[in-house]
C-alpha cells in the first residue's frame, strides 16, 4: 500500500467514525470513483491526527 492509499483510508475511515458518533452533525456518502459527499462539521484536528498517524505508521 502506498502513501496515497494510507492517505485516503486513514480520510475515509475518521470522516466515517466522526459521522457515526452519537452527537454527529455529520454525514458522509461514498461515491463511485473514489469521490465522497460529506456534509456538516468536520473535526478537522481528528481528521489531522488520523492522516498524520496513518502516513507515520501508527494506528
Amino acid at each position: 500500500m502506498d502513501m496515497e492509499d494510507k492517505v485516503r483510508d486513514a480520510i475515509l475511515y475518521d470522516l466515517t467514525r466522526q459521522a457515526e458518533l452519537p452527537d454527529a452533525r455529520l454525514k458522509v456518502e461514498k461515491r463511485p470513483e473514489g469521490h465522497l459527499v460529506v456534509s456538516g462539521d468536520v473535526d478537522l484536528e481528528e481528521l489531522a491526527m488520523a492522516v498524520v498517524g496513518a502516513v507515520a505508521g501508527g494506528p
